[in-house]
């Protein structure tokens, strides 16, 4: 018998100065017993860092052509295609067919997902955008991590604050190249 998805709860106060975005949000999100805390954790900030009219977390494994998250305009089409993780050169290119915009945020040591997509043959590569996630605050975080959590996030040329319980955590979120050749 497959174990059920857990249902995480995160209220988020989000101040994104970068993008003039300021608002509370209130985020039910579920965690697949495959997927990683660091995962979790990654998706969330992502939805924070991408919030945006149409906006909205995938159906999960159930769908797995779908992007970690996705933004569609009002006439339901694909705005922008959004992945969290390291994923396969393939399936961004599938992407940049689909989508207008592509971008990944991942968790992993930037280098892995570097590796991964060096020399691969991607539609519109050179509009790809990929940003890695501090290792550091990441594993500050999903050390915090609960079931039910608040805590604010702000940004500010592309660092992260993190208020929990009085303690912040901060972290940069580095906008990645793929190496030419």
């Amino acid at each position: 018998m497959a174990l059920p998805a857990t249902l995480y709860n995160f209220e988020i106060e989000l101040s994104d100065t970068d993008r003039g975005v300021y608002q509370t949000l209130a985020l039910k999100v579920a965690r697949h017993p495959s997927e990683t805390e660091d995962y979790l954790v990654t998706r969330v900030l992502a939805y924070c860092l991408e919030l945006t009219e149409g906006l909205s977390f995938s159906p999960g494994l159930n769908e797995p052509d779908e992007p970690a998250l996705s933004i569609r305009d009002l006439t339901g089409a694909l705005v922008a295609w959004i992945e969290v993780g390291v994923p396969d050169a393939a399936r961004l290119h599938r992407a940049s067919k689909l989508a207008p915009r592509v971008a990944v945020y991942t968790q992993k040591e930037s280098r892995h997902l570097l590796r991964a997509l060096a020399g691969e043959r991607i539609h519109r590569v050179e509009a790809l955008e990929l940003y890695a996630l501090d290792r550091g605050l990441l594993t500050e975080l999903t050390a915090r991590l609960e079931r039910r959590m608040a805590f604010g996030l702000s940004v500010a040329d592309r660092h992260l604050f993190v208020t929990i319980g009085g303690t912040t955590i901060d972290g940069s979120v580095e906008r990645l190249e793929i190496p030419n050749g």
